[in-house]
């Protein structure tokens, strides 16, 4: 049987509800988890390192970098096969992507979560860790960069976000669909990651805002962020690109303190675009100096962009690494 490490971080996997205020807390640590799932115990020879029992907001870029660190030293340990990362599913695609971005291996990395609690008859919690064992164990898994699987849905972290705030199956790719599925313990892909990237730093910088554009939006925001000592702001604009003629002005403000801004369309799926030219376009945002992201959405796009500062203040650089 390989040898597979279980990395803890907590999240609604490892809640019960408390019986004072009816509400889910954590509570298991992962000895106490394993001992609920037997079958877990059958399928590889498992090892546990407990990060923490973090509830999903409770995760920060800071505990991500750490998180980061400890699993490249796991990775490469001879004994390790894979990996499996238990977490909370409100931060989980970042945390997901920061690792795919960070550690370089052609060892399987899972991330999974649970979206109902140990409490709870339909508890998810025991399958989605099943179904990762057996992605760990699949020789098609390496090199796949970091996967995401929940209700037997294999998705890559790069491209997978949560679409719903209770269903199961929450967790989806919009922009290309997912990577494949377990089913009756048989795991079956169906095609390959489309990006692999990886960008080697130990520092990042935090410092980084996000911001949504709406319909009437003028330049406060984005003065506010430029004057507070933001580092980098990344912009959730209209359609493919656009923003509204006083949000430019905003933009333009922030890009001339040579503050890098990357947009990102707030559409749940789809690129941003330079195609129009009226007041406030992604043309106009383009020559700006803006920086266009490639299928990302703006949580993820932070990540990012908060890595490659941690590697780079050059804003060229940083363009390469986005639009390159």
């Amino acid at each position: 049987m390989k040898n597979i490490l279980i990395v803890f971080t907590g999240g609604t996997f490892s809640m019960r509800i408390d019986e004072t205020t009816k509400a889910a807390i954590p509570f298991y640590h992962a000895k106490d988890l394993l001992e609920k799932i037997p079958e877990a115990q059958n399928l590889a020879n498992i090892s546990i390192y407990e990060f923490g029992n973090y509830p999903g907001p409770h995760m920060t870029p800071e505990l991500m970098l750490d998180l980061s660190k400890k699993i490249k030293n796991f990775v490469d340990q001879e004994k390790v096969d894979g990996i499996i990362v238990t977490h909370g599913t409100d931060t989980l695609e970042e945390t997901a992507y920061f690792v795919d971005l960070t550690v370089k291996t052609e060892k399987p990395i899972v991330v999974i979560g649970a979206m109902k609690t140990s409490s709870e008859p339909d508890w998810d919690g025991p399958r989605n860790l099943v179904d990762a064992i057996r992605i760990c164990n699949n020789e098609n898994s390496k090199g796949l960069g970091v996967l995401v699987c929940l209700n037997g849905e294999i998705n890559a972290a790069s491209e997978v976000t949560k679409t719903h705030t209770e269903d199961i199956e929450t967790f989806m790719s919009l922009d290309f669909g997912s990577l494949g599925f377990v089913e009756k313990g048989k795991v079956v892909f169906n095609r390959l990651p489309r990006k692999l990237e990886t960008i080697e730093t130990d520092e990042i910088d935090s410092n980084v805002d996000l911001i949504k554009v709406y319909a009437g939006m003028n330049e406060k925001f984005f003065k506010l962020s430029a004057n507070s000592g933001v580092h980098g702001v990344v912009i959730e604009a209209m359609g493919v690109g656009n923003v509204p003629p006083p949000a430019f002005e905003g933009i333009k403000y922030i890009v001339e303190k040579n503050i890098p801004v990357v947009l990102v369309s707030r559409c749940p799926a789809g690129e941003t675009l330079d195609i129009y030219g009226y007041p406030g376009a992604g043309k106009w945002l383009k020559q700006l100096g803006v920086i266009f992201t490639d299928y990302l959405n703006g949580q993820k796009a932070r990540i990012k962009m908060m890595i490659c500062l941690g590697k780079t203040k050059d804003l060229k650089e940083m363009k390469k690494m986005f639009e390159g």
